[in-house]
């Protein structure tokens, strides 16, 4: 059954509201506890998953939902931290690759363990962890949206 428009903007509405909760939690756990910004361990995520550890810096922008002077400035804080480095395309100079360092690389296998089980943890218990949230609703949302979501 195909739900309103209106019952579906509701539901986007509850799943956004938790899922910027959840990301505003883990973001202050890998702040406090790997010196690490949440926006900056997904992308280290995505080099580490791209062919030779490297992604056009738009392709990352798109991939961390960041436009260009945003994703700039981030592949800027990673090139500080000696976790990535940028690199002109060899093929033809313009396009600017960001690449993952090993020290990136070490870093990503030391927190992707315990950030898997971080994220397990803030999705288990919604009632204690977000009580503004009603965790039937939000069930019931997270289903409705799937259902609208097309493949």
């Amino acid at each position: 059954m195909q739900i309103s428009a209106e019952e579906l903007s509701s539901a986007w509405s509850q799943v956004a509201v938790f899922a910027s909760a959840v990301d505003a939690s883990l973001g202050k756990w890998l702040t406090e506890t790997y010196r690490l910004g949440l926006t900056e361990y997904r992308a280290l995520a995505h080099l580490a998953k791209a062919p030779d550890r490297e992604l056009r810096v738009n392709d990352l922008a798109y991939r961390v939902g960041l436009n260009q002077s945003s994703v700039t400035r981030l592949v800027s804080r990673l090139e500080t931290k000696g976790l990535a480095f940028r690199d002109v395309c060899p093929d033809d100079g313009r396009g600017v690759y960001a690449v993952l360092t090993e020290q990136g690389e070490s870093l990503l296998r030391d927190v992707r363990g315990p950030y898997g089980e971080r994220v397990r943890e803030l999705l288990g218990d919604v009632a204690a962890r977000y009580p503004q949230v009603d965790a039937g609703r939000l069930s019931r949302a997270l289903i409705d949206v799937s259902g609208a979501v097309s493949s």
